[in-house]
């Protein structure tokens, strides 16, 4: 038995191991869709989703930046951009079909006249999106949605491909990558220093970290990294991007010292950074230099841009997955999360 085990109680271990898998079963699911309706036109798309399906459509766009010819939003809130009318594409993303922003969301939708397609497992938003005869993409159900992210944005790839919205090259990328994850698991899942999520774990997690990354690219994998510490962790994480933050926040790295000096820096560093983000890294991390508790500079390898995503992801949910274990913390029960919806469930 495991020494973490007791501490696990609902296996968030098997969950982030299994990502290779998901992905595998998303694949199977994305050459599966066929669409019952017609789409004309599409100007642009919205992803509207909150949480770990938010995150699905971060991750398609990351993946798509060089391949997706229109633009691509994602909406976190009960109402969508004002400009959505019936050339936006909207997909509702909502693990559960329940939550209440992303109903709110459907609902603003139909109102705008959009195309709208569905993700989900079932809940209200299927049985809505059933009665109205508009298309499902039905994902399977039994994780917590932050552990579902391929189920949910592998099957957005395909179905940009089945609109004509990309061609395959980064379909390809994706299918290549899975086995190369396969094998980065087998060393993420170790709790040994060898293994560099459980040593980085080791070294922030009575911290309170700050991933920084590149705007539009790393910086978006730092947006899954602070989810994942806080939900899995129940660490308050924080991230921001460069080359924004080099006009303010660095600023900000000189009063409080009894607090900053608590802060870790994670960067996240990416062999396609811009040349001058790379400068930018170097410089900051000079400037502010000791008056962090740590920094932590993180690389992964990967012969395609999607390969090392796919690879900084998994790290970052086994690091979210250690410093609970290091914690003693059950990284699956989000009570505060629960405690909120049933709080709102009253005053609907």
């Amino acid at each position: 038995m495991k020494s973490y085990n007791s501490i696990d109680s609902s296996n968030m271990f098997k969950a982030i191991y299994d990502f290779p898998d998901h992905l595998r079963e998303a694949k199977v699911i994305g050459e599966s869709i066929v669409l019952n309706n017609k789409y004309s036109k599409i100007n642009n798309i919205v992803v509207a989703g909150m949480g770990g399906s938010a995150i699905g459509g971060d991750i398609t766009r990351l993946i798509l930046q060089n391949e997706l010819k229109i633009p691509m939003y994602i909406c976190r809130n009960y109402k969508l951009p004002n400009w959505v009318d019936n050339t936006t594409l909207v997909i509702c993303s909502s693990y559960s079909g329940n939550t209440e922003e992303s109903l709110s969301a459907f609902e603003d939708a139909q109102n705008k006249k959009a195309q709208i397609i569905a993700i989900s497992t079932g809940g209200i938003l299927s049985k809505q999106i059933n009665e109205l005869k508009l298309d499902l993409i039905i994902i399977p159900s039994g994780l917590q949605p932050r552990a579902a992210l391929a189920l949910s944005f592998v099957p957005m790839l395909y179905l940009f491909k089945s609109l004509k919205l990309i061609k395959s090259n980064s379909i390809n990328d994706l299918i290549k990558a899975i086995d190369k994850i396969e094998l980065k698991r087998e060393i993420y899942n170790k709790e040994t220093n060898e293994n560099p999520a459980y040593l980085l774990s080791k070294n922030i997690y009575k911290t309170l970290p700050i991933i920084y990354g590149e705007n539009e690219s790393s910086a978006i994998l730092a947006v899954r990294w602070k989810g994942q510490l806080s939900e899995n962790a129940k660490m308050l994480a924080y991230h921001n991007e460069l080359p924004e933050m080099n006009h303010n926040e660095i600023v900000g790295w000189e009063n409080n010292h009894d607090l900053i000096n608590k802060i870790s820096i994670i960067w996240l560093k990416d062999e396609s950074d811009h040349p001058r983000i790379t400068i930018r890294q170097n410089s900051t991390k000079k400037i502010i230099n000791n008056l962090a508790a740590r920094h932590e500079i993180v690389t992964v390898e990967g012969s395609t841009k999607v390969e090392r995503y796919l690879n900084m992801i998994h790290l970052g949910d086994w690091v979210s997955f250690w410093c609970a274990i290091l914690h003693k913390t059950d990284p699956t029960p989000v009570d505060k999360i629960d405690n909120l919806k049933e709080i709102l469930s009253k005053k609907s």
